[in-house]
């Protein structure tokens, strides 16, 4: 879907980055400053690079050596930027329309009544930006980027200006873009909520360059990539699936590759998808089967990595069929003698799951 290889030189700061990214959703993920919306704005054509390569669905947007750069115009980028940038002076039936109006003839329309209805945008229609809340002006200004039919969607930290309430708001809307209209996104954030919750891949930016790419699960599971991660955040993700709801105790039974997960009862049908995140720091071991103990969920696996911490805690991957961390403290460690290959009882509490990072 994307292949991008690129150089350049702004100031002091040099991006040297390359990677190839499949269909489905893309996280640019970093510090302040380390390269990702410089990164997408040469990919919308709004920078310049030095030199390298950009293709789209096998369209050449951009090569140094060939002499190709095609104007923002002509790439078919939509593009949600952090502030929402509607037109004051129009409706939102007129944001939309001009979203619209772009689309090049003989490239096939989206359709307006889905879009509008996808992003709950009907009662809004006859309003104009400075009447609307944060969220709703983010909600049309991604009607407005998928109304032009772009070939693919940048958003760079389109929740970045929203508080928590209407973040929760958009999160929902930005799942079914993909799954409604098929189109592929690069999404930029440093919320890693935002990305377990969305993301299919992860592209770990530091410095200019990529420091790591890959599925999500398997990015967030590497011990070496805390320092760009977050530490305290720091946790496995786990691609479950919904195979029972327990309406006596008001539970969820998740069946995953390492086993089940037991959560608070969750509002989903039998079969539904669903990743979560479980936090290291939420996360207990034993080297016994424990019992007569409240914890709902234990799984048996064998430690693989003991990260090295100048701390008084360490973090700990195990695997339990798919790769879960625990952190625990450095006496823990000696005690209980935890070192690779050692058989431990990982417990998670139902109730310390991140509900915010259920999708």
């Amino acid at each position: 879907m994307l292949d991008i290889s690129l150089q350049t030189r702004i100031g002091d700061f040099e991006i040297k980055a390359a990677f190839q990214a499949e269909a489905g959703i893309t996280a640019l993920f970093g510090p302040s400053g380390a390269g990702k919306t410089s990164l997408v704005n040469m990919l919308a054509g709004l920078e310049r690079p030095a030199r390298g390569r950009i293709v789209v669905w096998d369209q050449v947007l951009f090569d140094s050596e060939q002499g190709i750069d095609l104007s923002p115009e002509q790439r078919r980028l939509g593009y949600v930027f952090q502030e929402s940038r509607l037109f004051p002076h129009m409706t939102v039936a007129g944001n939309l329309s001009y979203g619209r109006a772009l689309v090049p003839k003989g490239v096939a329309l989206v359709d307006y009544d889905a879009v509008v209805d996808l992003l709950a945008l009907r009662p809004l229609l006859v309003r104009r930006p400075k009447t609307l809340s944060g969220g709703e002006r983010q909600r049309v200004a991604i009607g407005r980027a998928i109304l032009a039919a772009p070939r693919l969607l940048l958003m760079d930290e389109p929740l970045a200006n929203l508080d928590a309430p209407r973040r929760a708001e958009i999160l929902p809307f930005i799942e079914k873009l993909r799954r409604e209209f098929d189109i592929s996104i690069v999404y930029v954030s440093h919320n890693m909520d935002e990305i377990v919750r969305l993301a299919d891949q992860l592209i770990v930016m530091a410095d200019g360059a990529i420091a790591a790419q890959g599925p999500v699960d398997e990015i967030t599971a590497r011990l070496d990539l805390r320092h760009l991660t977050g530490r305290w955040d720091a946790g496995a993700v786990l691609s479950t699936t919904v195979a029972e709801q327990d309406d006596v105790d008001k539970l969820t039974r998740l069946s995953f590759q390492g086993g089940d997960l037991w959560l608070p009862q969750l509002d989903l049908g039998l079969g539904s998808p669903l990743r979560i995140r479980v936090h290291a720091r939420d996360v207990s071991l034993a080297l016994a089967p424990p019992e007569q103990v409240s914890v709902l969920n234990v799984f048996t696996g064998e430690v693989i990595e003991v990260g090295a911490d100048d701390g008084p805690q360490v973090d700990v991957l195990i695997d339990i069929g798919t790769p879960l961390w625990a952190r625990i403290t450095k006496r823990s460690q000696r005690e209980l003698n935890i070192m690779p290959g050692r058989k431990v009882h990982a417990m998670i509490k139902a109730m310390a799951v991140d509900r915010s990072g259920l999708s």
